[in-house]
């Protein structure tokens, strides 16, 4: 019989359909592709392997734009866009400065990539199982700082203490945000050069996915209950509160948390109780606060409660999990697949979050979410960022088999990017529709980039 818990993430059909059929042949042709990328992509393509163009790597370049005042989801956006050339001239690109810590890209993809056929390096670059760096999980402040900073641009946040990322590590170690970074490129190169997209290579079936509205953090209470309305207006099928500071617009200073419960009952109260609502306070809390919060969600019938307290604090987790029929979402701050391995083991997450950048790229993105899906659990990679940041994750969701929403900036127009001609942008039913275009699937406008380009790093 199901517990609780399982019976509330089955109670979505929208989100829950098929979720303990999803076939066997999803996740066999996962692994199939991680395993042999080339001979995948030229099955996907109906050609042999020995017939896909010349995919050594003769360039790499970073090419730099100003982006001026664009809105930026991450903080550390810098405006690098990075470009891996085969023989055959096809490009990969990806975003950087999306992720502090991504440096000398250039000076390591000349040592390790230049010369090297994409088709020996993807099944090699971020195959390590990873392992816990000397600090221990996730020691180092986003910031570089000590504990009780913020990361830049979270000036409305608390400065709780809380916001940890994962360690700088580098030199072959996993994660390594450079050899991630390349790993995206590559995949890019495979699908153009079999004119297809990436998560078909990767084995997806599926040809949309249903969005939800993920929210800023907002200035003040007052604030959640409109920009969800028009969320909800705009076709939303659900809504994700990232609290700010807990605070109302006039009035004397509050416990933060005590400010989101207000907000999280404020929403429920304005949307109704059928529709899709979840929380995400990014670790701003202690046991104690996210137990209060946690017991509010489970009587207010929210769908999810993402990253409560510090993933540092494994053991607050698993009592959490236990203490809780609201399903955890857990794992945007991992490192590794060992480190995943041991949260889904001891019982301290319910539905597996990842960020490529953090896991090894696509690569070890898959291998995280066969992973959970090997544990009969959820998947859901987060969506933040520029217009390509939110392309790997979606080729995650629309590949792997136990994946079932995408999450959407609101508003959705602080991802576009003006060298981008294509915008993620829902449909009258409320999906994301997959794209068509080879590789990522959403194509740089040359023209457009050219006119934003301060230079070009060779």
């Amino acid at each position: 019989m199901l517990n609780k818990k399982h019976q509330r993430m089955l109670k979505d059909p929208v989100t829950r359909r098929n979720f303990f059929t999803a076939t066997a042949a999803g996740t066999v042709a996962g692994f199939a592709a991680l395993a042999d990328p080339g001979l995948a992509a030229a099955q996907s393509a109906g050609v042999k392997k020995g017939d896909l163009p010349d995919l050594t790597i003769k360039q790499v370049k970073v090419y730099v734009a100003d982006l001026g005042n664009l809105r930026r989801l991450n903080s550390s956006e810098t405006g690098e866009i990075l470009a891996v050339v085969t023989h055959s001239g096809i490009e990969g690109n990806y975003t950087i400065g999306n992720r502090d810590r991504t440096t000398g890209w250039l000076e390591w993809a000349k040592a390790t990539l230049v010369g090297q056929n994409v088709l020996e390096l993807l099944p090699a670059l971020n195959a390590t199982s990873g392992m816990k760096s000397s600090g221990g999980f996730n020691y180092r402040a986003r910031t570089g700082g000590g504990p009780g900073q913020r990361p830049a641009g979270a000036a409305s946040r608390p400065a709780t203490g809380n916001f940890v990322s994962v360690p700088s590590r580098s030199g072959g170690s996993w994660p390594d945000y450079r050899a991630a970074a390349a790993d995206i490129c590559l995949w890019d190169i495979l699908g153009k050069a079999v004119n297809l997209p990436v998560y078909k290579l990767l084995g997806g079936k599926k040809d949309r996915m249903m969005a939800y509205a993920s929210s800023q953090h907002l200035p003040s209470i007052e604030d959640y209950v409109p920009d969800a309305m028009k969320a909800r207006e705009e076709g939303y099928k659900g809504y994700k509160i990232h609290p700010g500071s807990g605070q109302h617009k006039d009035g004397p200073p509050i416990p933060g948390y005590v400010g989101h419960m207000e907000e999280i009952k404020l929403l429920r109260k304005a949307l109704g109780d059928e529709y899709v609502l979840a929380h995400d306070p990014v670790q701003a809390y202690n046991r104690f606060e996210a137990l209060k919060v946690g017991r509010l969600l489970d009587e207010l019938d929210y769908l999810w409660f993402e990253d409560p307290i510090r993933t540092t604090d494994l053991e607050g987790l698993v009592e959490l999990a236990k203490a809780l029929d609201v399903p955890l979402h857990v794992g945007e701050f991992l490192a590794s697949i060992s480190d995943f391995a041991e949260y889904i083991g001891r019982g301290a997450v319910d539905v597996v979050r990842l960020i490529a950048d953090n896991v090894g790229g696509i690569s070890g993105s898959m291998r995280v979410g066969l992973l959970a899906d090997a544990f009969g659990l959820e998947c859901t990679p987060h969506n933040w960022g520029n217009v390509l940041d939110l392309a790997v994750h979606f080729h995650l969701e629309l590949a792997l088999p136990n994946t079932y929403w995408f999450e959407m900036p609101h508003p959705a127009e602080y991802a576009d990017r003006p060298y981008h001609k294509d915008k993620f942008r829902i449909d009258k039913d409320g999906y994301i529709a997959a794209p068509t275009a080879p590789g990522l699937g959403y194509p740089l406008d040359r023209d457009a980039l050219d006119k934003m380009t301060k230079r070009i790093d060779v």
